[in-house]
């Protein structure tokens, strides 16, 4: 076999595949995460069942299942299937296929060229397949985990539709796991395998509440996006399973009786080479490590926020869950005492979405220490608290007639509009106009503090009152 070969099915037996590749979708509707492109009615979709695609680009992380959707593509349409590796591959193979691909395309006959992680073929090899491409006689698709902007020559992405394919969340990942676990003809479906609990026990009902499900979440969440490295992680630990005897748990089988395989926690950090924290991601633990981040971030205490962080994230925490609660406190304990803590988190949010794990938890890490440092203030949470609560509780009066606007002349007539002072025609842009509905009228929602920029908000909206009182005594 030489450097490339029409590959559409693996020749290898199945017995002898790894467990990411037999459990390789082979249909579309066993695509997982993808759905925003090969969901039923999707373009791309369409595209394959119809058979009628142009050259592309698989952009996305690994293990997102860009190999696995080229393979789709190759075996539900009508073409041959040819695989390059940019590692193996060069200049002279190249040409080498795209002639024969071109005497194939004059009879009638297309073909597919996958090249798998093209960024790393330099200009000349990609230059190589550009007047194929042009001239239609090959289908090209290329798949990179790196940005196709920098990584391919201009006139092939000109030519090509680039397609994102976004990372596997954690549960995705837990379901494919679930998938292989159940799934007798691929997957571990006929292997006795017990998730979690202690040896001596092989019933599901005596293992610990959660902890069998706990177990696949964690080798999801140390995947990492990977959906290959999750199935590797999976087949690992079945591997590195001791046998207990079925009917005697807890104990070496005889030969020849049957046996099952137990993945425990300590199992997992064997094959992870790392350590389990205890952590239930749906439970009590995960309550109360985010309370300890937040009560340790609003104590300004950046040494206790960072450990909290890093305890978390090592425990497989959803860095964007993580994201999405310091957004809040930015909200709920800085405020206006320092605005740019909104800012530093939604950036440190863009930042782990663009660069992904492990290099964005630094960008958390950076949020989180840069909100324990902050001044503190809730008085922006206080205020919007007291204006729910009147919200609720009082009538809800209608807006003051000063404050509509007279859009026709039947409302100007009944006094939309009248008595509205624009504060642009006074000199210190200040009224004594009343905003608030009648029953709420002197109500103050928003007492800022001394602290950070909140000083100078107070001291403006001295300034506000001081010249609202003057116009008044004027009036």
């Amino acid at each position: 076999m030489g450097l490339f070969a029409p590959l559409p099915e693996p020749e290898t037996p199945a017995a002898l595949q790894p467990l990411a590749e037999r459990m390789r979708p082979r249909t579309l509707d066993e695509v997982v995460g993808q759905e925003k492109l090969v969901g039923p009615g999707k373009p791309l979709r369409v595209q394959i069942e119809s058979d009628n695609l142009g050259s592309m680009l698989l952009w996305g992380p690994p293990g997102c299942g860009k190999t696995t959707l080229a393979r789709l593509i190759a075996r539900l349409t009508k073409s041959e299937f040819i695989s390059f590796s940019a590692v193996l591959s060069g200049i002279k193979e190249i040409k080498e296929v795209m002639v024969d691909a071109e005497k194939k395309s004059r009879s009638g006959r297309r073909t597919i060229v996958f090249v798998d992680e093209v960024h790393r073929f330099n200009k000349a090899q990609q230059d190589a397949f550009l007047p194929h491409v042009e001239a239609g006689h090959i289908l090209f698709i290329g798949a990179t985990t790196e940005n196709p902007s920098f990584e391919v020559i201009s006139p092939l992405l000109s030519r090509t539709k680039v397609y994102v394919l976004e990372s596997l969340t954690t549960a995705q990942i837990a379901g494919l796991l679930r998938r292989a676990m159940l799934d007798k003809e691929r997957g571990l479906g006929n292997e006795r395998i017990v998730l979690g609990g202690e040896a001596g026990t092989t019933t599901k009902a005596s293992w610990p509440a959660g902890e069998t499900e706990d177990v696949l979440w964690r080798i999801a969440a140390f995947a990492n996006g990977d959906a290959r490295a999750a199935y590797n992680t999976l087949e690992l630990c079945v591997r590195g399973a001791e046998p207990e005897s079925l009917e005697h748990p807890g104990t070496k089988p005889a030969p020849g009786a049957p046996v099952v395989r137990r993945i425990t926690a300590e199992l997992l950090e064997n094959v992870l080479q790392k350590k389990l924290l205890r952590y239930d991601k749906a439970g009590e633990e995960h309550f109360n490590l985010i309370s300890a981040l937040h009560k340790s971030v609003r104590n300004s205490d950046p040494d206790a926020a960072l450990y909290w962080l890093a305890r978390m994230l090592e425990s497989g925490e959803d860095p964007l869950y993580l994201a999405r609660r310091m957004v809040r406190m930015a909200s709920e304990d800085i405020g206006l005492a320092e605005p740019g803590a909104l800012a530093v988190t939604l950036a440190a949010k863009d930042a782990f979405d663009f660069l992904g794990a492990p290099e964005g938890h630094l960008a958390l890490a950076q949020a989180a220490v840069y909100l324990s440092l902050a001044p503190k203030s809730n008085a922006l949470y206080s205020g919007y608290g007291t204006v729910m609560e009147d919200v609720r509780k009082t009538e809800a009066d209608p807006v003051p007639l000063h404050l509509r606007n007279a859009v026709t002349g039947l409302m100007k007539n009944i006094g939309y509009g009248e008595g509205y002072k624009y504060a642009h025609n006074f000199e210190e842009k200040v009224t004594d106009m009343t905003c608030l509905p009648d029953n709420l009228s002197g109500r103050v929602y928003y007492q800022p503090t001394d602290q950070g920029f909140e000083a100078r908000l107070r001291a403006r909206m001295e300034e506000i009152r001081k010249l609202k009182s003057r116009s008044v005594s004027k009036g």
